[in-house]
This record gives structure tokens, sequence and C-alpha cells, in this order.
């Protein structure tokens, strides 16, 4: 059989490639479900898969390897959330860049292709995004969130496009300014002009912000869905929120409420939200009781993290890397406008 002739020899302009992204550390038995969905993806261009590992003792390196991945090795010293992502960004031989964490499992094979589909939808877009479902097992309160949260991106069920609120209007805290890094793409022309910042925490939302503050356009797209939730226990649930609540602080400048009153209130719609929720599904009687009891404890848990994690600039360095589920100790506000 005669070899085909490279497009490039035909005169032809080569297909553009993708990137599939995925910082590694540890990444267990879900690192090889993710690595594999990946490589199922139906997809007519070229697919890359770029792994960044800091300092993986599990195997991660070789699962990575095994599955046809450009490693990059980085010190575990030198992580962080948006640094790294740009490190993986400039090495990455695609036209667009698709970032996923190492325990988001693409949900089918068109999870990508669905991604990319969003930015036909216009020539501004830089940022295309889907959401998370819950995996096998997940609790009712973590169930609801995401079905919730993700559902009001698109109540119609179709792709929705966001762009910059007024002139002078300020950044925003919902969904116009939310993007997920363990779930979206964006075109590496725009990343050019508009690169993570090296944040600590909540680098995707101050990207969306930034992109968005740049005259770029977002694309969320409810069906390139990725299998993605946690289930935490109850210091490492209170630790999570302290870290998501100084991140928001850091970002947007978001304070928790922490009055006893207002927080107990919250408490309580949520509590009744799970409730709705539970009967929904078909529970009844002792099962609701015993899944109220567990919303109560889930909700005030994380209402005290968060809380506490948007006043960590109050606390003393030991106390905040206490508090922390990533070991944080310190408090990084954002005044500074975009590209500063």
């Amino acid at each position: 059989m005669t070899p085909e002739t490279p497009p490039a020899e035909r005169g032809e302009r080569p297909i553009d490639p993708v990137t599939v992204a995925i910082p590694v550390r540890d990444g267990g038995p879900l690192l090889e479900e993710t690595l594999a969905a990946v490589r199922a993806q139906k997809l007519d261009r070229p697919l890359e898969l770029l792994v960044a590992d800091s300092g993986s003792r599990d195997g991660s390196r070789e699962v990575a390897l095994a599955h046809g991945a450009q490693l990059i090795d980085i010190d575990p010293g030198q992580f962080s959330h948006g640094g790294t992502r740009n490190l993986l960004a400039g090495r990455a031989a695609g036209t667009h860049v698709a970032f996923l964490t190492q325990d988001a499992v693409p949900a089918d094979e068109l999870w990508l292709s669905r991604l990319l589909s969003g930015f036909e939808l216009a020539d501004d877009v830089a940022l295309v995004f889907g959401p998370y479902r819950p995996r096998p097992g997940a609790s009712h309160p973590v169930r609801r969130e995401l079905s919730e949260w993700f559902g009001s991106m698109a109540p119609a069920g179709r792709p929705c496009i966001d762009r910059a609120g007024p002139e002078g209007s300020g950044p925003e805290l919902g969904r116009r300014s939310f993007f997920t890094d363990a779930n979206g793409c964006m075109t590496k022309a725009a990343w050019g002009r508009v690169p993570f910042r090296a944040a600590p925490y909540a680098e995707d939302q101050l990207l969306a912000r930034d992109m968005l503050a740049a005259g770029y356009a977002k694309v969320y797209h409810p069906d390139a869905a990725v299998i993605h939730s946690h289930d935490y226990g109850p210091l490492a649930l209170f630790r999570r929120a302290f870290d998501e609540g100084r991140g928001l602080r850091e970002v947007h400048g978001r304070l928790a409420s922490a009055g006893p009153l207002r927080a107990g209130l919250s408490v309580q719609r949520l509590v009744r939200d799970d409730l709705r929720f539970l009967r929904a599904e078909g529970q009844t009687g002792n099962a609701l009781v015993e899944g109220g009891a567990r919303s109560a404890i889930h909700h005030s848990l994380r209402a005290v993290g968060d809380a506490l994690g948007s006043r960590a600039d109050r606390l003393a360095p030991a106390l905040r890397r206490v508090c922390s589920l990533e070991g944080r100790s310190t408090f990084e506000p954002l005044h500074d406008g975009p590209f500063a």
C-alpha cells in the first residue's frame, strides 16, 4: 500500500490539533479512568494529551505514559493552580486547550467535540465549559447542588453565551463570572493575551473575569459533561469550605455572612431544598429524617468554614494553615485590575 501523502505536501492546510491538559499528583485509579475516557473521544482532529506531574509516587507517571501522554515533570514546590496551567498551555501544540483535573472523567465519547462546538457560536468565544455530574453514590446535598447550579446556567438546556456586563459595572460573582478548569476549554490565541494568573485558588474564575474584561465571550455547554464530585468527611468539608470562602474573598472581595441568625436561616433553607430533592427522588419516612440530619450537618459545617475563610485576613498564618484543606497559610487579595 502506498503511504498517504501528508496534507502539507498536497498543498492542503494541516488539520489543527486540540490538546487535553491535566495537572496530576498521585491520581490513583480515577486517573486511569480519566485518561482512558480522553483517549476514547470521537474527534475529527488530532488529539494531544499533555500531563504535568508534580511528584507522584503512586505510578501516575507510568499510567500517563501508557496512555501516550507527553509528560512534564515539575517540582511539587513549584506547583500552583494558575502557574502550572500556564506551563501546560505554553507547551500545548493545539489551537484549543481543554483542561481536566485528574479525577474529572469525561461522561461520554463526545465530551470534547461538544466543548469545541461552543467556539462555533461566535467569533469572540475564548472559553467553553461544561457541567459536573455526581459520581455514583454521591450524597444528596452534593447531587442537588450540582444539579441546580449547572441547571441554572442553561435553563432551556441549550449552550449559553456570556459576555461582560455594562462598562463600569465591576466584576460579578455568579453565573457570568463562573468558569471551571476541571472541565473547560480555551483558545490558545486568547490565552496568549490573557493567561492564568499565578493565583493560589479560584484561578479559573479569575481567568473568566479577565477574559470577559478583555472583550472575549464564554460559553456554557450543558451536554459537555464530566463525572466529578467530592464527598468529604466533616473536618475535610469544613476545610474545603474555608478554602473556597478565602478564594472567593481574594478574587471577588466576597464576605460571607457570619451572623448566627442569617447563617441559621440560610442553613434551614438549604436543608428544606435537600428534603424537597429527596422527596422528588421518592424518599419518605425515616430516610427523610436521616437525610435532613445529614443535610443540617453538611450545610452548617460549610457555612462556618465559608464565613471563617472569607475572613482569613484576620487570622494568623498558622491558623489559616490548620483550617485549610490545602494547608495554605497565606491570604492574597487581588485588588488590582485585570492584567496587572
